[in-house]
């Protein structure tokens, strides 16, 4: 692998143990503070983030004018070439997890509940306050890789629904994975959550049980 490459990666694990004490006057909202609630939804193997489109400042992240018609949007990042391989073989798999790559971000547009939608899916809403879903907004919205008039590369239909795959400014490595990513991203609403401990998507959403709360179940079988 190289020495140069497992200090690069030692780093990176040393600033994710970082402390992950909530931040005072974001995380927990107050008890009259006007709150905000999105959703963490577990696909089995990575994990996405649900959003109403409503509540996304349009300045922070103009992308989600291309779902006019969505009530939710749902966000998820992984490796560009394993999230757009429905059936990945061993080698991109192995590619993924070992060396930086490409990564994108998958975003779906949908309507009606949240757990109608992903039926066969476990799901937690976590309650944030007006600054720190900004600050997850603003997180998401930085991720998107854009041309020089501020525009964001999309790369074709997604994997289910209405949804687009967008080229993503970010590293997928083994330090940074889809649940890492995830996990940063609810950090930065300043949830009291470990992104170094998050490796896997059971590790990803225990956690997230500790400050949100599970409104579904993990079914027998996984969907999606």
């Amino acid at each position: 692998m190289g020495i140069v490459r497992i200090l690069m990666y030692l780093s990176v694990a040393v600033a994710c143990c970082a402390c992950a004490a909530p931040v005072k006057d974001l995380y927990p909202p107050g008890d009259n503070a006007s709150t905000k609630a999105i959703y963490l939804v577990s696909h089995g193997w990575h994990a996405g983030i649900v959003f109403r489109r409503a509540d996304i400042p349009g300045n922070l992240w103009p992308e989600n004018v291309n779902f006019p018609y969505a009530e939710f949007l749902e966000v998820g990042w992984g490796d560009k070439q394993y999230y757009q391989t429905p059936d990945a073989h061993f080698g991109v798999t192995l590619r993924a997890a070992l060396w930086p790559t490409p990564s994108v971000l998958h975003i779906v547009g949908f309507n009606g509940a949240v757990t109608a939608y992903y039926s066969s899916s476990e799901i937690i809403e976590i309650k944030l306050s007006e600054p720190g879903f900004e600050l997850l907004s603003r997180y998401i919205a930085e991720s998107f890789a854009r041309n020089e008039s501020g525009q964001a590369l999309p790369l074709g239909h997604g994997l289910y629904g209405n949804s687009l795959f967008y080229q993503s400014r970010e590293s997928y490595h083994l330090f940074n994975t889809c649940n890492v990513w995830t996990a940063r991203a609810l950090r930065a609403a300043s949830v009291p959550i470990t992104p170094s401990f998050s490796i896997t998507v059971e590790q990803l959403m225990a956690q997230a049980q500790t400050f949100g709360e599970l409104v579904q179940s993990k079914p027998a079988t996984q969907g999606r």
